[in-house]
Formats: C-alpha cells, sequence, structure tokens
C-alpha cells in the first residue's frame, strides 16, 4: 500500500502564513503544526471560546503572533494582513457547529459569509499573498436523499443556517477566484472536510467531547441520532491535506478548485458504531440511544467521494477510524491524568509522521 503524501518542512520552513480561527480545536493544531514545520505565522481570531481551551493548553500564544479579532470586521482584518503581509492564508475560522446555527443563524451567516469575503477581499490587496486555501465542510452538499457519496461538482446547498452559510461561502471563494485572484496568478481553493475528531476538542454537540463530558462526570452519553453516518476522521487527516494543498497550489495555481478531504468512504460510519468504539477505547462509560423526532435537522447520511484528493493531491488517510478513535480516547485520559496537552499533540504528530 502506498502511504500518503506528507507537509513539506523544506516547503513551509520561513513561510509566512495568515491562519484565521487559530484559537480553535483545528486551528489549535494547526498552529502546533505549522510551528513544527517552521512557518512564520500571525493568527487571526476572535478568543477562545471553550473552557478548556486547547489553544490555551498549548500556550498558543508561544506558537504564533496572536491578533484577537473578529473576522466580520473587515477594516481590522485587512490591517492585520496588510501589516503581516502573508504569503499563504489558511482561512479556518468559522462558526463551525450545526445546532448552534440555529439559534444564532445571523451570526453564523455574518462570520462564513461575509467573514470569509472580508478575507479575499483583503487578500485582494495585497501583492503578497500566493495562496489561499479556505476551509468550509462536508455539509455544503444538497442533500438528495439518495446513499451517494458527495463529490466536488455536486449541487451545493444547505437546510441548516450552518450547512447554507457553508454553500454560499463556496460560491464567495469561487467569485473571488474567478473574478479577481486567478488573473493574479493567486491559487484559491475551497477544502471540504468530513467529521473530524481529535485530543483537545471541548466544542458543544460534539460526539467524543459529549462522550469525555459525561463519562468523566459519571453520566451516560445522550445520543440524538444514532444511524446517522459520517464521514469520521482524526484531525491530523484534513490538515495535512490543507497544507499539502497549499504546498501544490503555490507550484501550481491552475489547481485552485474546491477538494473534499475525508476517509476511504468504507469508513463512514454510523454515530452508533463509533460512540460504542469510543466506550471501548475509553474503557468504561454508559450510552443513552434516543431517536426524538423534536430535535432540528440533521442530515441522516453523509459521505465524501475523495478520490480527487488522491488523485490530484496524493492525499489519502493514514489512519483507520478505529486508530482514529483510539488516539483521541486516548488523548483525552492521558491528559486528564496530567499529562501536557502540547506533549501529547506532539507525540501524535510524531506517530502520525513516522507511519511508513
Amino acid at each position: 500500500m502506498t502511504i500518503a503524501a506528507l507537509p513539506s518542512a523544506q516547503f513551509w520552513r520561513g513561510k509566512r502564513v495568515a491562519l484565521t480561527g487559530h484559537t480553535g480545536f483545528k486551528g489549535a493544531w494547526m498552529a502546533l503544526w505549522l510551528r513544527r514545520l517552521g512557518a512564520e505565522v500571525v493568527g487571526i481570531s476572535l478568543p477562545p471560546h471553550t473552557r478548556p481551551s486547547l489553544f490555551e493548553l498549548v500556550h498558543g500564544e508561544s506558537l504564533c503572533e496572536s491578533h484577537f479579532s473578529d473576522i466580520r470586521d473587515a477594516k481590522s482584518l485587512a490591517a492585520a494582513l496588510r501589516t503581516f503581509g502573508p504569503e499563504v492564508v489558511l482561512h479556518l475560522a468559522a462558526q463551525a457547529l450545526v445546532r448552534a446555527s440555529y439559534g444564532a443563524p445571523l451570526d453564523t451567516f455574518a462570520t462564513n459569509v461575509q467573514g470569509t469575503a472580508n478575507v479575499l477581499e483583503a487578500v485582494r490587496q495585497l501583492d503578497c499573498t500566493r495562496v489561499v486555501v479556505a476551509v468550509t465542510t462536508d455539509k455544503v452538499y444538497r442533500q438528495s436523499g439518495r446513499r451517494m457519496s458527495y463529490r466536488e461538482c455536486d449541487e451545493l446547498g444547505g437546510h441548516d443556517p450552518y450547512s447554507a452559510s457553508k454553500a454560499a461561502a463556496e460560491m464567495v471563494i469561487a467569485s473571488y477566484r474567478d473574478s479577481f485572484l486567478a488573473a493574479r496568478g493567486v491559487g484559491v481553493a475551497s477544502a471540504r472536510a468530513g467529521n473530524v475528531i481529535g485530543g483537545g476538542d471541548w466544542s458543544a454537540d460534539r460526539l467524543l467531547p459529549d462522550a469525555v463530558r459525561a463519562w468523566q462526570r459519571g453520566d451516560a452519553l445522550e445520543i440524538r441520532h444514532p444511524q446517522a453516518i459520517r464521514p469520521w476522521q482524526h484531525v491530523l487527516e484534513p490538515l495535512a491535506g490543507y497544507l499539502i494543498l497549499a504546498e501544490r497550489l503555490w507550484e501550481s495555481p491552475g489547481l485552485a478548485q474546491a477538494y473534499n478531504f475525508g476517509p476511504q468512504e468504507a469508513s463512514a460510519a454510523t454515530v452508533k458504531h463509533v460512540a460504542e468504539m469510543a466506550r471501548e477505547a475509553y474503557g468504561s462509560g454508559a450510552i443513552s440511544y434516543q431517536n426524538d423526532s423534536r430535535q432540528p435537522h440533521e442530515a441522516e447520511w453523509l459521505a465524501l467521494d475523495a478520490s480527487k484528493a488522491r488523485n490530484v493531491l496524493s492525499v489519502k488517510p493514514r489512519w483507520t477510524l478505529n486508530e482514529a478513535v483510539r488516539r483521541t480516547m486516548q488523548w483525552y485520559l492521558l491528559q486528564r491524568e496530567g499529562a501536557g496537552a502540547r506533549s501529547l499533540c506532539e507525540a501524535d504528530f510524531s506517530a502520525y509522521e513516522a507511519l511508513t
């Protein structure tokens, strides 16, 4: 079996990288990886919104220059990017929760649509930026009702405000690329990733963080949609994809398109299956399965066709679902026992990079 490509330290060493959303779960992992690769990073984000926070536990302000601001503030965002002068922009900042989007739809649209436009408009004013990777989600596809793996050419849409806002962001990304940035040789691509797991996520309404919180309290994990199928993957898988995509765009800006990043199609699994795997890895824990029709709508079946990323970028998963769940639960167990979050992340990086 051919092992997938890894991000290149030779490429990233000394690169000036602007990272939005650096205080979030994926953002903190990305800041750690960029530091490991030798990049010079400025982070632009709201302060951490969870307690505990991975960004704070890994001493994120030592990883990069931090600007705590809102991407909805176009003037402040443009000033920060202009001052730093990034060669690469990795746009991860978002309101990233489906259920939260029902409670705050206007904030969700403002952050995910207007915020993305603000990032790209700021880049349009710069001469130094050569690559933009803007992260959306696997939920940008219009639900067909068919059990199919979505490809990048499939129709965009969204039932809930989060999904709709990310689909709209895809149109903003394509518009800025086609109208302004492609002609200048700037590679602007969108990245659509599946459900991400990994140590250090304490967001609400996410399966494994909810499991850890419940089991640490001695409570049962409540599952809303046990038969829902998702394309689960460890956080390092899509982050590797984003970094490799940026490398390829630097060399070949004509590759600037949308890319799915997800597990092998056969690895898509039900919420119930992943919850049971998590309990086994954790060693104990009760689970309460529900099927409450009063819950807000969420897609029952979602899988990605990531063959484009495999064929064009040589990006494919390095860890199985079982390994991803095992490492995630081990991270939380060891962290609760006193291990440092940063050392746990570094151990995962080393294991991921060493796979041959």
